[in-house]
């Protein structure tokens, strides 16, 4: 997420910075970008906390031109994990991955529609499409999910101006890997690629900043795949 407001920021944009906790890191793009971003917080394991975010942004901004959704988490959920602690992963998975990016799409979606259209992207995953490990399951069915709502909003909001793109990075060197990496080893992870290296953020950020602009439209619907050519479909 850093990496795509950074790029978006050096691009001209306005943008409104999410983030959970860790504000001290986008407090340097504001002193960075003087008047060109704003900080919100909010919580998005609990959902209304989605409604807020994009509410306050929208008062702040007047105009909301495109929304990234790019909060996500990826929990070890293995299915001999006791029924209770695998549920309440579960649940905060889809709440993150999932419910929220939905939420946020519907508050974009009433706000394009009475502004003359605007672009969605959404963060989703290789997993989405070929499928995860044993323990990440249930993240990659949150991601599966993502993929179908977003092609929907493709689909039948276009003639309304609204465009809606899927990114599905494959193993990202971010700290959400940082689970993975201390469980398999970044070896591991660096063996099912094609390219020599694992992708970073400043991999994706590019892409996400072209498909802001509406320089892609044509592309609405459309999945593109940054894996490393660990996933060809």
């Amino acid at each position: 997420g850093y990496a795509i407001a950074n790029t978006l920021l050096e691009s001209g944009a306005y943008v409104g910075l999410h983030c959970r906790a860790n504000v001290d890191m986008l407090e340097r793009l504001v002193e960075q970008y003087p008047g060109k971003c704003s900080i919100h917080v909010a919580d998005l394991s609990d959902c209304g906390n989605a409604v807020t975010l994009f509410r306050d942004f929208e008062a702040q901004a007047g105009k909301v031109d495109a929304i990234i959704n790019n909060a996500g988490v990826a929990l070890d959920t293995p299915v001999k994990t006791p029924f209770e602690s695998w549920e309440s992963s579960f649940d905060k998975m889809m709440n993150i991955n999932l419910k929220s990016a939905i939420v946020l799409c519907r508050e974009a979606l009433v706000h394009f529609v009475q502004n003359d259209g605007g672009r969605l992207i959404n963060i989703a995953s290789r997993a989405a499409f070929r499928g995860d490990t044993a323990d990440y399951m249930a993240y990659a069915a949150s991601k599966g999910a993502l993929v179908a709502y977003t092609r929907s909003i493709a689909r039948a909001f276009g003639k309304q101006g609204v465009r809606a793109f899927i990114l599905a990075p494959g193993f990202t060197k971010t700290d959400m890997a940082d689970e993975f990496i201390e469980q398999y080893g970044e070896a591991h992870a660096i063996d099912d690629l094609s390219l020599e290296r694992l992708t970073t953020p400043e991999d994706i950020a590019p892409i996400a900043t072209l498909l802001v602009s509406g320089l892609a439209d044509h592309a609405t619907g459309c999945s593109i795949d940054i894996n490393a050519g660990s996933y060809v479909h």
